[in-house]
């Protein structure tokens, strides 16, 4: 399996770009910015886009995404719970001093228990909401791989100061959904450093009694 991780925009969203060697087909995942350089990476794999997927409707996960979808005619996945901040993306871009990125259509629903076929790779949907109502999460057992989109940090918990989130809930989405998985299960997040589920149980202050 090729992974490749291109932090993109002003907040360093870290974009996933997930290819089979076998097919060269790809999925990239929370394409926020830098639409450029992510084809870059797809160019120099010699992979097609077989589909689009972003975890969440904040601006810096998903304000690329139409423009990806227009150059490689990709459909866009997302859970339906984020339609509401996906309708505000202009107002999102003016709490960041940003240019609106345009709408952005949804082509299919990332929906809990999905499972994502890309060649021999399988994706799982997790919906796991607490950040925003749709947030979800990747898991891709091949791999024991979790991208887990801003719902776990290393050391931290997604934020739920915003419209939309929801603190008991997060907590209740990690312990359900992902604190359950191996504990050498490799977590790469929406932002920052990658960790494991291991470590995130032993040292994050957030999910202590969970």
């Amino acid at each position: 399996m090729i992974h490749e991780i291109l932090p993109v925009g002003p907040l360093a969203c870290n974009c996933s770009i997930i290819g089979d060697e076998g097919t060269g087909e790809a999925v990239v995942i929370d394409p926020g910015d830098d639409v450029g350089a992510i084809l870059d990476v797809l160019n120099r794999r010699g992979l097609r886009v077989k589909m689009i997927v972003v975890t969440h409707a904040h601006i810096d996960h998903i304000g690329g995404a139409a423009a990806l979808r227009d150059a490689t005619g990709a459909p866009v996945y997302m859970n339906a719970a984020d339609q509401a901040l996906l309708d505000h993306l202009d107002v999102q871009a003016a709490w960041l001093g940003m240019a609106p990125p345009g709408r952005v259509d949804l082509d299919a629903e990332a929906r809990d228990g999905d499972r994502l076929r890309l060649g021999a790779i399988e994706l799982c949907v997790l919906h796991t909401p607490g950040h925003t109502p749709g947030s979800i999460s990747l898991w891709i057992p091949a791999e024991c791989k979790l991208l887990s989109g801003d719902t776990l940090f290393r050391d931290s918990i997604g934020r739920t100061d915003l419209p939309g989130g929801d603190s008991r809930l997060i907590l209740r989405s990690i312990a359900e959904k992902l604190l359950p998985l191996d504990d050498d299960t490799l977590v790469i997040p929406g932002h920052g450093p990658e960790t494991t589920i291991g470590r995130e149980k032993e040292s994050n202050w957030f999910l202590r009694g969970l």
